[in-house]
């Protein structure tokens, strides 16, 4: 297809020279209207037909025509379509507002007036089966990525500071909410986002108010609510960016749509899915008659252990004091005081016992040291020679007749002078003595005592050595 040659046009009845295309068109030398619309009717014949999948929101059906308004199932995007009988002779049912159709456009461009409108061309409705297929396929790769997982989903908290409820415009599914809610907990709070719930702007809006609660410091959780509908009114909440953006959410989110049998995908990933928005408003708040009567119980329950404790402490207490030891406590002293008396008597016989024999086993030590001290032998009458040195004579070779001596006794010492010396070996018994010493007054004293020896002068003669 080729655009429309420009020509020379009489102007005044002079001929100019036409500008080639159209950036090169200017004041002095403009473009005819006509040129400029077969041109576009031209290049616009050239485009491609698209298949695309839309909304009818407008329908207006003639003779030979019916013109439709598509409208995007996603964005606030429409465009008008032009259907020929032909093309709406072979639908096995008609079309009606709020269908979700599939058809080719060609787009074309009507010269006359300017106007630029689609051919629409293999209409066809999008059946459920189609649509129930597309989200099962979409709810299989987003439970693969582990969205629908129950190990990720957020407890609700027991008593939530402000609740954020995210519902359609003056709708009964907020009014179902607020109102069971506040029956159960009369001090809740609502943080409320009326958006569209329904149509092509409804998954945008939706999106939006949660993210908007979500913000919120004081929101604990959010509450998606819609009241029943047709599969078609509810495919907004099967949306894959609204489930991602709930997936996303760090505040707790409760699903509430439509009814028992209604099961969008939002219900998937919430946290709480709710069977309907009375529901919901029962489940996000606890019953303050049920909580109060709970702590009523609790502290029933609370006395009667309190009691119970108190009165086995009491019985354990008087069975403690009506013991023997504690009613009569002297008892126990006296028993005690009988045994100490009787082991204190054993006590002082066992000492004194041991003392007795203690004193005698020492008596006769120190009778025996006593009998082998050199004091007793002395005073058993024999005495101890010592020469001028004072060193004891042990033998009598080692005196000398003339030499002095002193003699110790048991009391005293003697001075003496030795005149005669006899010297003997060890172990030989003693004879007579060659002669006797005699005393000042001549009297024979009997045999002198041998040196380094002891002797008691005077002795008896049983005492004295005699012969072996």
């Amino acid at each position: 297809m080729t655009f429309a040659q420009p020509q020379q046009e009489p102007p005044g009845g002079q001929a100019r020279e036409l500008p080639a295309r159209a950036d090169r068109t200017t004041p002095e030398n403009p473009w005819p209207l006509r040129l400029l619309s077969e041109n576009l009717h031209a290049y616009i014949a050239r485009c491609a037909p698209t298949w695309v999948e839309g909304q009818i929101i407008e329908l207006n059906r003639r003779a030979r025509v019916t013109y439709v308004t598509l409208r995007d199932v996603e964005d606030e995007i429409s465009v008008p379509v032009t259907l020929f009988a032909a093309e709406t002779a072979h639908l096995d049912r008609p079309l009606e507002k709020g269908m979700r159709v599939v058809t080719q456009l060609k787009p074309d461009f009507w010269t006359k007036t300017g106007r630029l409108s689609m051919l629409g061309r293999g209409i066809r409705p999008v059946g459920l089966g189609d649509l129930l297929e597309r989200l099962e396929r979409l709810r299989r790769a987003l439970g693969e990525e582990g969205l629908f997982d129950p190990a990720r989903k957020k407890p609700l908290p027991l008593l939530p500071r402000r609740i954020g409820l995210v519902t359609g415009r003056n709708s009964d599914a907020e009014k179902d909410v607020v109102r069971n809610a506040t029956l159960r907990w009369p001090a809740v709070r609502f943080e409320i986002r009326e958006v569209a719930v329904q149509g092509a702007g409804a998954v945008r809006a939706v999106t939006r108010a949660l993210q908007e609660l979500d913000a919120h410091p004081e929101v604990d959780v959010v509450v998606i609510a819609r009241g029943g509908g047709s599969f078609e009114d509810l495919l907004a909440f099967s949306d894959e960016s609204l489930v991602r953006a709930v997936a996303a959410a760090r505040t707790p989110v409760v699903s509430a749509i439509g009814h028992e049998n209604d099961q969008p995908l939002l219900d998937w990933v919430a946290d709480l899915r709710a069977s309907t928005p009375t529901d919901a408003g029962k489940r996000i708040v606890p019953d303050v008659v049920e909580e109060r009567a709970g702590v009523a119980r609790a502290r029933a329950s609370l006395d009667r252990a309190v009691r119970s404790f108190l009165d086995r402490e009491a019985s354990g207490l008087v069975a403690v004091r009506s013991r023997p030891a504690l009613a009569q406590p002297e008892s126990m002293l006296l028993l005690r005081e009988e045994d100490v008396d009787r082991l204190r008597t054993r006590a002082l016989a066992a000492v004194d016992a041991r003392t007795l024999r203690e004193r005698d086993a020492v008596r006769h030590l120190r009778a025996r040291v006593r009998a082998l001290s050199p004091q007793e032998t002395l005073q058993r009458g024999y005495a101890v020679v010592v020469d001028g040195t004072g060193a004891v004579v042990a033998d009598a070779a080692a005196v000398r007749p003339g030499d002095a001596l002193g003699v110790r006794l048991a009391a005293g010492e003697l001075g003496v002078r030795a005149e005669t010396v006899s010297a003997r070996c060890p172990g030989e018994r003693p004879g007579p003595a060659p002669e006797e010493a005699a005393d000042g007054a001549g009297r024979s004293t009997g045999p002198a005592a041998p040196a380094g020896s002891a002797a008691r002068p005077g002795a008896a003669p049983e005492d004295a050595p005699g012969p072996a």
